[in-house]
């Protein structure tokens, strides 16, 4: 049954309320992406105002990453147990907040603290606000359409955090930080109004207490591992005994939720194809792409000498293209179904780091950087709303905050492992007091680490296809066969 805030007027258009409703949800979904991206740009103006040393500014984007990622899991469930309007609500408050200490803090301590906060509070709004609209919005079209103009704006937030960034820092780096909470704070009062009451779990089988506590622990711990392996060695005893410390943890995970009867994470959702397929590609998706503009940035202020606007200006396209897309994406999921569009999506992006392999140092943008940037921001634009849609489609009301929760839970942790391994690779290739043509150099293996994620992504999702049209295959064989033995009864009556 639809519910009245999800039908549409009489001529086919959403109602206003379910135009704000939406718009709510994606100002927070812009928040989180723009406060990642906005914030790597200002670094060094935050270094020399607050005497920070590098190891301490890598822990301003890192305490975020924390955050984030670790707590995903619980943000997700609880959403379903507490209540999505509620959790949402509250959790935007903590992030305006956290928004507002982060620019008036005088200390790298203080600011490490407030950003590792914005992030458990996006761990919180993200899954929350993704199961809002996947329970507000009809599955199939309505939904679809909701969902692509959804994931448009993490990519757009993400893409205008480059840019902002850059135009803010000329001024003061506290403006990057301030800038979220007014946006929050009227996001916030705009939601009491307008997002749907939903009413807590009443008929679950507990609070997952252990599973909570040893899921937000292993989380925590992997993200924390492989943010400091590159700093500390993959190979030292440090990093080696943390993972071990995170297989144990997951392991007793996986027990404690088979045993649970109201498990943070029921694991029957993961014996679904399509719902591994899309987790794998969300990892893969996300990582190869945070992967890229590490080194393209590098490659641009680094070794070009361009400034940070006119780097932010560079990927400039193809967060426009995704923006241009948002209200096609929908009717085009609809027609060719995900797995197509993912597949076409990860070929786009595997054509656009390859094609990046052959720049040198002295680029004509037209011709050798903007292509990837166009190929890159159809792939965005394609994937990111399928594997939305992928992710989410098929599953109960109850579970869509723990569905949600999951697939952001992949994004940030594959951004995490597959930026670390890309900076490995780069480091390792690095030679000592080497000449810029050598330094280029050294960015290529990690490009090709780049391109290769991209490929396993694109492979991932051909098998699923393949497996699909295994299946349809049996299904019209079975039936054609069922068809034969019931004609001979027929004819004999």
């Amino acid at each position: 049954m639809t519910s009245p805030l999800t039908t549409p007027a009489s001529d086919g258009r959403w109602t206003p309320r379910l135009w704000g409703t939406l718009l709510v949800l994606c100002a927070a979904m812009f928040l989180d992406a723009l406060d990642v991206s906005m914030v790597g740009v200002a670094l060094p103006s935050i270094g020399a105002d607050l005497h920070l040393t590098t190891s301490t500014l890598q822990w301003i984007v890192s305490g975020y990453i924390l955050g984030y990622g670790g707590l995903l899991l619980l943000g997700g469930r609880t959403a379903d147990l507490l209540g999505r309007r509620q959790v949402f609500l509250v959790a935007l408050g903590v992030f305006a907040l956290a928004s507002l200490l982060g620019g008036l803090v005088d200390s790298g301590p203080l600011l490490i603290a407030s950003r590792f906060v914005k992030g458990l509070s996006a761990a919180f709004t993200a899954p929350a606000g993704l199961s809002i609209i996947t329970t507000t919005f009809a599955e199939g079209p309505l939904r679809n359409r909701a969902l692509s103009i959804y994931t448009t704006c993490a990519a757009t937030g993400f893409s205008m955090g480059l840019v902002l960034s850059g135009l803010l820092t000329e001024a003061s780096w506290r403006l990057t930080m301030l800038l979220p909470a007014p946006i929050a704070v009227i996001a916030l009062i705009t939601g009491l109004k307008l997002l749907p009451r939903s009413e807590r779990e009443k008929d679950h089988d507990g609070y997952d207490i252990p599973g909570a506590v040893i899921g937000t622990a292993s989380m925590l711990l992997l993200v924390f591992t492989v943010v400091q392996a590159p700093h500390v060695g993959w190979a030292s005893a440090r990093t080696l005994l943390s993972f071990l410390a995170v297989a144990v943890l997951l392991t007793a995970f996986v027990l404690v939720e088979r045993r649970s009867a109201g498990p943070l994470i029921r694991l029957g959702v993961l014996r679904s194809g399509h719902q591994i397929r899309a987790q794998l590609g969300a990892m893969a998706f996300f990582g190869s792409y945070v992967g890229f503009q590490f080194l393209v940035t590098l490659y641009m202020q680094s070794l070009l000498g361009w400034s940070a606007l006119h780097t932010a200006l560079a990927f400039l396209p193809a967060g426009a293209l995704v923006a241009v897309s948002s209200t096609k994406v929908g009717a085009i999921v609809d027609r060719f179904g995900t797995p197509r569009l993912i597949a076409a999506g990860f070929a786009l992006m595997v054509a656009g780091y390859a094609l990046f392999l052959r720049v040198d140092l002295n680029p004509v943008y037209a011709a050798a950087v903007l292509p990837s940037m166009l190929l890159i921001g159809a792939a965005c634009a394609l994937v990111f709303p399928s594997l939305n849609i992928q992710a989410t489609s098929g599953v109960e009301d109850h579970e869509q905050g723990m569905v949600s929760g999951l697939l952001n839970t992949s994004v940030q942790v594959g951004g995490a492992i597959f930026l670390a391994v890309v900076t490995a690779v780069v480091t390792a290739n690095a030679p000592a007091h080497a000449s810029p043509q050598a330094v280029l150099d050294s960015y290529r293996p990690g490009l090709i680490v780049v391109t290769g994620i991209a490929l396993a992504g694109l492979l991932i999702t051909v098998t699923g296809m393949r497996t699909r049209r295994t299946q349809r295959s049996i299904v019209v064989a079975k039936s054609l066969q069922e068809e034969a033995d019931v004609e001979p009864v027929a004819v004999r009556d």
